[in-house]
């Protein structure tokens, strides 16, 4: 029945001397009002109006649920904001620092400033293959982008200054669907830069072309042994990917909930370590499509 054939209906019997209660409920059942026919129907909720309750369930974009902070709006991003860096904002989930209480930085970069105090590579690619140059790095807006191209062209760098042995990374990162030759990479090096014995932890290494599956690898000992894990997420949307490194474990994070931890002494890499961003090239064959991962904000921060 309309609205409309609602309230005739009404009329007619109030005319005919039928007193008429008209009871409003809520989503639940529950009884929100009584109103007396002989004053007119009121409008249904539902009819004139909807108002919808927010969502907050997970989504892919939000693993953990973290809908306790809602995102800020439009209104929240300072006059003069473009689209791609309100779309930063929303959704942008919780960090492990804030979860975690992990308190300020020691470092940060919001690559507002350009790359001071960036190591970039110039050199061969991963395994040799291909070509790591300054060329594949821009900023603009406040986003790194690196960028890999159909030879193999493409791009790291090492935040060495500020080294620790244990302490806390995070990083904000989305990289669109790729070539699957290459993988776009947050990890930590030893900067004594005596791999495989130093260890290495690729705390974000996004292998999948799609970008709907990120890995874990935790390298140690003089043979390259490894451990890892999995987590599934759209990376093609901005999540913040986090490593904590403990003398008792490993710990990652994605959106500030924890997807991986390892409490293996033996895999504990020995001495200092400094954070990397790397596209590295796996040439797989066949034709090659430009691919990209992209930057908002890397953080540093101390044990304790």
């Amino acid at each position: 029945m309309t609205a409309g054939e609602l309230e005739e209906m009404i009329k007619t019997l109030v005319a005919k001397g039928v007193t008429v209660l008209l009871l409003v409920l809520g989503p639940g059942g529950e009884l929100i009002g009584v109103t007396p026919g002989d004053d007119g129907p009121a409008p249904a909720p539902g009819i004139s109006e909807q108002v919808a309750a927010p969502d907050r369930t997970s989504g892919p974009d939000d693993p953990g649920g973290s809908g306790d902070d809602p995102a800020p709006s439009r209104d929240d991003i300072a006059d003069g904001g473009t689209d791609e860096q309100v779309s930063r904002a929303e959704g942008s989930g919780s960090t492990a620092a804030e979860r975690h209480g992990w308190g300020e930085p020691v470092r940060s970069d919001d690559f507002d400033d350009g790359l001071s105090g960036w190591n970039i590579y110039d050199g061969p690619g991963h395994a040799g293959n291909g070509r790591r140059t300054p060329d594949a790095v821009s900023v603009a807006d406040g986003v790194l982008t690196i960028t890999g191209d159909a030879d193999g062209n493409t791009a790291g760098m090492a935040w060495t200054d500020g080294s620790q042995q244990y302490g806390r990374w995070e990083g904000r990162v989305r990289a669109p669907a790729s070539d699957p030759s290459y993988n776009a990479l947050l990890l930590l090096w030893p900067t004594a830069e005596n791999f495989p014995v130093g260890g290495e932890i690729d705390f974000m290494e996004m292998m999948d072309p799609t970008r709907q599956r990120t890995n874990i690898f935790v390298h140690y000992g003089p043979d390259n042994s490894q451990i890892d894990g999995a987590v599934e997420i759209d990376g093609t949307g901005w999540h913040n990917w986090a490593v904590e490194w403990t003398p008792d474990r490993i710990t990652a994070y994605v959106d500030g909930e924890q997807w991986f931890e390892a409490t293996d002494p033996t895999v504990q890499p020995p001495g200092p370590m400094h954070l990397c961003i790397q596209l590295d090239w796996f040439p797989k064959g066949g034709q090659v499509r430009e691919s990209r991962m992209e930057v908002d904000w890397v953080r540093q921060y101390p044990l304790g």
